[in-house]
């Protein structure tokens, strides 16, 4: 608690020692340390501190938004957790910590209630290289669907399942709408395979969504490849900051919406953007030189609680997380 305090408080690099100073002493930084390198904190720990928070915002119109984020660490020295993954949004590799997070969004409060730390242990020749690379035993759709269960275990009440389009897999949508019976809109890419009928998809005459003559805004039904049930797929096109034109396609388990519905509960998933930023800023994830595993997952949680913390104080102050940050 104290070190998570401290988190959100600091603005340079977040040390034991630094800690120990802020307090004159009071805890050593002997003591800190020795907390750091405790027991591993997990996502069930999380979940104990979110819970109480969440029972008090919970409705049945919350979301449930799952995504993976890097908190680059390119100065650290290479382990199971700090090692190098791909970053599809700078389309390249970087060193750091790829994390999954469950985040629940319900009146305007977004709270993270799960997690899982890519954890790359299994080491493999790379055949087009000859070099030596890492690997996990788990792929992050795999954690995609065990978050989403363990949500659904701890009694968390929410109407839709949302996440960006690597995690928008057949065996994704299956699950979310038949095992765990909540409906969910995701984006495909324009490439992917979609029958226009039932009887075409009996026929196996799949074509790609981008060469769909769809009309923006006007859902039809579809039938994608792998997936048992019918989807409402809605064209949005948009406008870019740079002034180009973009086009998101969306599908929907729910076959009662309409266009403007799909795209604006799909909105919501972009809470995770500033979850993700202020995660990263305002509470000094990429600002600790630890060097265990233990110690980094250490960190990595307490920034968890040190967002919560923000989160909370935003309701309370009317004051978003950097404003809060300046304050604090």
């Amino acid at each position: 608690d104290l070190y998570s305090d401290y988190l959100i408080s600091a603005f340079g690099q977040t040390t034991a020692t630094g800690l120990s100073a802020l307090l004159n002493g009071e805890i050593s930084h002997d003591q800190m340390q020795r907390s750091l390198a405790g027991e591993e904190q997990t996502s069930a720990d999380l979940w104990h501190i979110a819970k109480p928070h969440l029972r008090k915002i919970e409705r049945s119109d919350g979301v449930m938004i799952v995504d993976d984020s890097i908190g680059e660490k390119p100065y650290t020295d290479e382990n199971d957790i700090i090692c190098w993954h791909y970053d599809h949004s700078q389309q390249r590799t970087i060193k750091g910590i790829n994390f999954v997070t469950c985040l629940y969004h319900c009146q305007g409060v977004s709270l993270p209630i799960g997690f899982e730390i890519v954890r790359k242990t299994e080491r493999y020749l790379d055949p087009k290289s000859g070099s030596e690379k890492r690997r996990s035993s788990r792929t992050k759709n795999e954690m995609y669907r065990d978050l989403m269960a363990q949500a659904v275990k701890n009694q968390i009440p929410f109407q839709y399942a949302l996440n960006d389009i690597w995690f928008a897999s057949a065996e994704n949508m299956n699950f979310v709408k038949i095992t765990l019976e909540k409906e969910f809109v995701m984006p495909l890419k324009g490439n992917r395979k979609v029958a226009t009928s039932a009887e075409a998809k009996q026929n196996g005459r799949y074509q790609s969504v981008d060469t769909l003559e769809l009309e923006p805004m006007k859902p039809v039904t579809v039938y994608l490849e792998g997936v048992e049930f019918a989807l409402l797929l809605v064209k949005q096109v948009f406008t870019n900051e740079d002034g180009s034109t973009g086009i998101l396609y969306l599908v929907t388990s729910d076959t009662t919406l309409d266009g403007n519905g799909i795209t604006t509960i799909y909105q919501k998933r972009w809470k995770v953007e500033p979850y993700h930023k202020s995660l990263k800023q305002n509470a000094s994830l990429e600002k600790s030189p630890t060097q265990t595993v233990a110690t980094q997952t250490n960190h990595f949680f307490a920034a968890l609680c040190g967002y919560i913390k923000l989160e909370l104080l935003k309701g309370d102050t009317k004051l978003n997380h950097f404003a809060l940050k300046s304050k604090l």
